[in-house]
């Protein structure tokens, strides 16, 4: 029993020499995670994440948050060449960073136009400043390659791809080459492009379609994406020959549109007195607010406001070719931009001497207004021969990499 007695009493010793011991052991804390977006450290911040609800202004957001109107009208001014506050959207979200007092006074103000791209605006101190800035995005090149059962969007829609890439075969790369209205069964594509990602998993669109292949009717359709003129810098689709597979001009300036006026000399207007007042144009008629196109590469010499022609726009294309597009309700360009065929340079209006929304549309060959639709509108600009040597050792990889993406059935 005397035995039993001592053993438990060098296990209680033991035990206080232990607690002892790990009395004087510091224990590690966790340190808060220390997190970083948009320039600023979170942790320092009480963040409010919220949307622009419908009808609603910059000047209420700030002020339920508890910033006063004199200092609202401080921050429009300061910041309105980098940010218009009235031309915030519904639904678009934005993130306050607001002090972490009890007064939660905001700080900044974050809107964010899409995935990619924000504003900035920081009125924390004296010096109120506004910037924009993008989320770094990767850049992915992947392959893709299908067999039409159906129709190309059928396809494209059953590998989970993006209706994008459906869009720039169709009416971008084989537009003027592949007629997509009568496609047949068993033809096949293959694509090398690039899919972009923010936080390197969550995808934020389609970047460049750098090659293409479509097999139609037995026969191969090959298209890479080069710029062969340095001057101009835009870059187009050539075959697997050299060959540019667009036209130098598109047939219309709007799509869905409908021809509601031809070019006519001799046309004679009831507003007039029905006397003889040649009509240089032709008019295609849309909605007010629908994009305008420019038909052919090239460049602005013209945007302005004028006279019976309202807001129009000139493109020089060569030394032969301009166009001009008239009574647009707005102007997307300026004088000296270069802009490539597809291109949106204003939108249908009704600005100048005209009865009903629609653009006026004048081709100009060597200084004379002709009629577009009578004109045999030539090829796109072929590419220089002393150019197609290092175009073949361009493509020569992507041409082997097409050649190896095997078919998804």
């Amino acid at each position: 029993m005397k035995k039993i007695v001592f053993l438990l009493i060098i296990v209680v010793f033991a035990a206080c020499a232990d607690k002892k011991k790990s009395d004087n052991i510091a224990v590690d804390s966790v340190e808060p995670e220390i997190i970083f977006k948009y320039g600023y450290k979170l942790n320092d911040y009480k963040v409010i994440h919220d949307t622009i609800k419908s009808g609603e202004n910059f000047s209420e957001i700030l002020d339920r948050h508890h910033i006063d109107y004199p200092k609202v009208l401080e921050i429009v001014s300061k910041i309105k060449d980098t940010f218009n506050v009235r031309k915030i959207r519904t639904g678009i979200p934005y993130t306050i960073l607001a002090k972490t007092d009890s007064t939660e006074v905001a700080q900044v103000f974050i809107y964010k136009h899409s995935q990619v791209n924000y504003t900035v605006i920081d009125f924390k101190d004296s010096i109120i400043k506004a910037y924009n800035a993008k989320i770094p995005v990767k850049t992915v090149v992947k392959t893709v390659a299908g067999v039409i059962t159906s129709n190309l969007s059928n396809a494209m829609d059953d590998q989970g791809l993006s209706p994008y890439l459906t869009y720039k075969m169709a009416d971008d790369i084989y537009a003027w080459t592949i007629d997509f209205s009568k496609l047949q069964e068993n033809d096949k594509f293959k694509l090398i492009y690039e899919q972009l990602y923010i936080h390197d998993t969550i995808p934020v669109g389609i970047g460049e379609v750098k090659a293409a292949y479509f097999e139609h009717g037995g026969k191969p359709f090959y298209a890479f994406k080069y710029v062969a003129d340095s001057i101009m810098g835009i870059p187009d689709y050539y075959d697997d020959e050299a060959a540019n597979l667009r036209r130098q001009f598109l047939k219309m300036p709007v799509k869905f549109s409908r021809i509601s006026s031809k070019y006519n000399l001799r046309r004679k207007i009831a507003y007039y007195g029905n006397k003889i007042r040649a009509h240089k144009g032709t008019d295609y008629a849309a909605p007010v607010g629908t994009p305008i196109m420019t038909t052919a590469n090239g460049t602005v010499i013209e945007s302005q406001y004028k006279g019976g022609n309202g807001n129009y726009v000139k493109v020089r294309h060569n030394s032969t070719y301009s166009t001009q597009y008239l009574h647009m309700s707005k102007r997307a360009v300026k004088v000296g931009n270069v802009v490539k065929q597809g291109d949106i340079i204003g939108y249908i209006g009704m600005t100048g001497n005209t009865a009903g929304p629609h653009v006026c549309y004048r081709f100009w060959k060597n200084g004379e207004q002709v009629d577009p639709l009578k004109q045999k509108l030539p090829v796109a600009e072929p590419m220089k021969e002393t150019i197609k040597p290092i175009y073949f050792k361009f493509i020569d990889p992507l041409k082997s990499k097409l050649d190896s993406i095997k078919y998804s059935h």
